[in-house]
């Protein structure tokens, strides 16, 4: 089967080189960066191809000759890029996170007769799979609580952070506002807001804040109660809001010096050198998911904990593992036939398949990544 890989950067590269290990799948990988390229040349049995994929035309030219698409382009070019490649009849598993809701092109990939997976990452991903699959066990969902981060290993000043995607998307979770479910009202507050501390064991202390990271599970979920919260190092929040309240996320132009900016983009690129995850650093990815509800008229509570760290053997970075081995495994499970519905679909529609469920925990166990799970 010919795969396409839209995007080889930190997480495109390693969804790369997965798929390409399999005989199933003969890859090619797609990107603007011809270091990025360079790197990934040297993993072996990978076609690189060198492309601007910032334009639809161009996308869906690119992906015609390909069975299957795996997109892991930056989030503002994912929602175009979606369309275009499902305009061109393809079946997609994507980790883009685009801000559109991805349901606006459900009726044009159930006209193209293809499939669509997205957000099909770690969180969202694996987040509402599991989701999904609580649901499906229960009578009644009561209440989803989502904790998760990535964070890096040693903690250094100022941020104490580094990110192995664009930081223009992770400064999004700064400034996008933070929708929950609670009471069965649809809450929305800023991002940032309700900070609270949480132990958890192999980490220590962490701080918890909104994010808007339920994304569909809010149409798709019918709970009471649903939030989800991204993790740091405490004091992470305050230093974003100070910067975010200066004005240096905005992306209304501004003069300086006779020429007009975006603040955004100047605040990404000193950023970036600071957050990017180098070949030396270590992080780790964690998570928590709580499901409560009740099951023939008991209360039941379902409990799933991801610690993931950084892999020494292969050299690859946690996020990027948890985050890319989530869109390969469903890859092979697409491929395979074991999901073959039409339109698209977010990952908490995989969840209530249990055979999926089983597919996509056992294959991403053989990859080093476990979800723990609890049952009260």
């Amino acid at each position: 089967m010919k795969v396409i890989v839209l995007g080889a950067g930190l997480v495109g590269g390693p969804m790369a080189a997965d798929l390409a290990a399999d005989p199933l799948f003969e890859v090619t990988a797609v990107d603007f960066n011809a270091d990025a390229l360079a790197l990934l040349a040297k993993t072996g049995g990978i076609r690189t191809l060198r492309a601007d994929l910032s334009g639809p035309e161009d996308v869906r030219g690119l992906v015609s000759g390909f069975d299957l698409v795996l997109s892991a382009v930056p989030g503002f070019m994912g929602f175009r890029t979606l369309q275009a490649v499902l305009e061109a009849g393809k079946n997609v598993v994507d980790i883009a996170f685009f801000p559109e809701d991805p349901f606006a092109l459900d009726d044009l990939a159930r006209a193209q007769s293809v499939t669509a997976l997205v957000d099909c990452g770690v969180a969202p991903g694996m987040s509402n799979v599991l989701t999904g699959y609580s649901q499906h066990r229960l009578d009644e969902v009561r209440s989803v609580l989502i904790y998760v981060g990535g964070l890096p290993e040693i903690r250094e000043w100022p941020y104490e952070y580094k990110a192995v995607f664009s930081p223009v998307d992770v400064i999004e979770e700064y400034v996008r506002p933070a929708r929950y479910v609670q009471n069965s009202a649809l809450v929305v507050r800023p991002a940032l807001s309700d900070a609270e501390l949480i132990d958890f064991p192999g980490l220590g202390t962490l701080e918890a804040f909104n994010t808007d990271g339920l994304r569909t599970l809010i149409e798709t979920i019918a709970a009471p109660n649903m939030k989800e919260k991204t993790l740091r190092y405490p004091g992470h929040i305050a230093k974003m809001a100070v910067l975010r309240e200066t004005g240096f996320f905005s992306q209304d132009e501004i003069e300086v010096g006779g020429v007009r900016v975006r603040p955004l983009d100047v605040t990404a690129k000193l950023l970036f050198p600071k957050w990017k995850m180098g070949p030396d650093d270590r992080d780790v990815t964690v998570m928590k998911i709580v499901v409560e509800g009740k099951k023939d008229g008991k209360d039941r509570r379902f409990t799933y904990d991801l610690l993931d760290r950084f892999d020494e053997a292969t050299g690859i970075h946690s996020m990027a593992r948890t985050t890319g081995y989530t869109a390969t495994v469903a890859a092979r499970m697409l491929a395979r036939g074991l999901y073959a519905d039409k339109g698209v679909f977010a990952p908490e529609s995989v969840g209530r398949r249990p055979d999926c469920v089983a597919f996509l925990l056992a294959g991403l166990k053989e990859r080093g990544i476990v979800y723990r799970e609890t049952v009260e």
